[in-house]
């Protein structure tokens, strides 16, 4: 944990319709620096972004569940990422007011970045297209962050969170890796490697991401477009001291198609970003 901090100002009262349940409250990780956020809006507007890639039986699942939480999110934005089977046609007529893009370089980091900088709202929820997130979630996120929190880490393994698909040997793996990203990081996470996060559009200038104009290199991709963004983002978030709530959350099965996840690849990339990540903040103190 970092050492303790001049509070923070007053932020307002949790409005009741997002008053959190003794049961599923967040955890607060850390203490934040000092910054004023007295723009921050007691109810702000919710932008969910939606990347995508090949999804298309899952969108006709998941975007009425989203458009149909309560209170109503602001805008769903859905990135793809050249699709072969329709998935922007499938969003468009599933929910005729989602917001479509199709991403600039490839990579799910490149999409995550296009979503953001076409956000609206004040504040940006990453939701995956697989249907293992649950919309219902939604105000649990934005809750911790009316509270205070800058940053909603969803947590499969904080009190009242769970999942129905994680593997032993994932879990043991995401164990190992939180406990390196706590030693480097001076964080408490339960659940490094979940991807159902939110935090306020305010803080995306502190993430520095790569932008989505910038050319794509002829062999490779830039750094913080591949699959490491979800990492690079956590990483960022507590090297810019930015206050940190876990909210737990139930991970379901994939609904349709065929994971992505390569336990062992993916746990290497993991830790090369830890530690490239490390040297970034070492190198910028």
């Amino acid at each position: 944990m970092s050492a303790v901090l001049p509070a923070r100002p007053a932020v307002p009262a949790v409005p009741a319709h997002y008053a959190p349940s003794h049961e599923t409250a967040p955890r607060a990780l850390r203490r934040p620096s000092p910054r004023p956020h007295q723009g921050r809006s007691a109810y702000p507007t919710v932008s969910v972004v939606v990347p995508t890639r090949n999804e298309a039986r899952n969108l006709e699942v998941i975007l009425p569940a989203i458009a149909a939480v309560r209170p109503a999110v602001h805008e769903i934005i859905v990135v793809d990422g050249n699709s072969t089977d329709g998935s922007l046609d499938v969003a468009r007529r599933v929910l005729p007011s989602v917001k479509t893009i199709t991403q600039t370089r490839k990579g799910k980091g490149n999409a995550m970045a296009c979503g953001f900088a076409a956000v609206t709202g004040d504040v940006v929820v990453m939701f995956d297209a697989d249907g293992s997130a649950d919309p219902a979630e939604i105000p649990r996120f934005v809750e911790a962050l009316v509270a205070g929190a800058d940053f909603a880490k969803g947590s499969r393994f904080a009190t009242g969170g769970g999942s129905d698909d994680i593997t032993l040997l994932r879990k043991t793996g995401n164990f190992g890796l939180n406990g390196v990203a706590n030693a480097l990081f001076g964080t408490s996470y339960t659940d490094l490697c979940y991807g159902y996060n939110a935090f306020w559009a305010d803080v995306l200038p502190l993430l520095d991401l790569p932008p989505i104009d910038a050319p794509a290199p002829a062999e490779g991709m830039l750094w913080g477009d591949g699959f490491e963004i979800e990492t690079v983002l956590n990483c960022r978030i507590a090297t810019a001291r930015l206050k940190i709530t876990e909210v737990p959350s139930m991970e379901r099965q994939r609904m349709f198609g065929e994971t992505n996840l390569r336990t062992f690849v993916d746990g290497a990339r993991v830790l090369r970003t830890l530690m490239s990540e490390h040297r970034r903040q070492s190198s910028r103190r």
